[in-house]
């Protein structure tokens, strides 16, 4: 049920925090942490396409992608396109983004899967994938029957919130088990970097929140709500 304002503001809002949010992860991996690299000597700048690849892919082209039916006055189809591209390209990035991580850390001999936060992020890009994969296959090709498109759909969109919600709430962990390892090496707990990291992540926590008051708010009148899926 949406509630009784207009989408459109909170979208705008959306757009706004997404820009804010990708350009203070970039400034803060290549800025402050040394630049970005796929193969490199200094470890660390593989390292730095991991929150780059899940900040801008996973969580603000996944919120964009979400938001999509509400932000958007064009035919059902159109943003159904959209909408479906989107969600591909953030799991793409989103598992890039993991594999960097892993990477990393098979480069630089730490153990894998020990932390809370890479638990979560294993279970939310598994999540993600089976998520796109239902809404491919029920929603867009081949496309299941009217009842059974119907019947899926409110849990398609629950399902989904769930997953971005995970997102983000992990997002926000990464960022403090990061920021975390950096302070006990001996990086200012009131500095710069460390404000900057911080509040990358109040405004990822933002971020996510708009999302979800777009979702829950009234799109365009011309929109058709049979696929505003997650």
């Amino acid at each position: 049920m949406a509630i009784g304002v207009k989408a459109l503001p909170f979208t705008f809002v959306v757009h706004a925090l997404a820009i804010v949010g990708a350009i203070l992860v970039l400034v803060w991996c290549i800025d402050f942490r040394g630049g970005l690299a796929w193969e490199a000597s200094n470890k660390s700048l593989i390292f730095n396409l991991h929150p780059v690849l899940m900040l801008i892919g996973l969580i603000i082209i996944g919120g964009e992608a979400i938001i999509s039916y509400k932000a958007l006055t064009l035919r059902k189809e159109v943003k159904k396109l959209i909408h479906l591209v989107l969600h591909a390209i953030a799991l793409i990035l989103g598992i890039i983004g993991i594999y960097a991580a892993f990477k990393y850390h098979n480069e630089s001999s730490i153990a894998n899967l020990y932390s809370l936060h890479s638990w979560i992020g294993i279970a939310v890009i598994s999540l993600y994938g089976i998520q796109w994969i239902y809404g491919f296959v029920i929603f867009f090709y081949p496309g299941g029957s009217t009842g059974l498109r119907s019947e899926s759909l409110p849990w398609h969109v629950l399902f989904g919130l769930f997953v971005y919600v995970l997102a983000v709430g992990n997002a926000a962990i990464g960022f403090l088990e990061k920021l975390t390892f950096l302070e006990n090496s001996g990086l200012a707990k009131y500095g710069a970097e460390a404000l900057l990291v911080n509040f990358t992540a109040v405004l990822t926590i933002l971020y996510g929140a708009f999302v979800i008051l777009s979702v829950a708010s009234q799109g365009p009148v011309e929109d058709d709500y049979s696929y505003s899926a997650i």
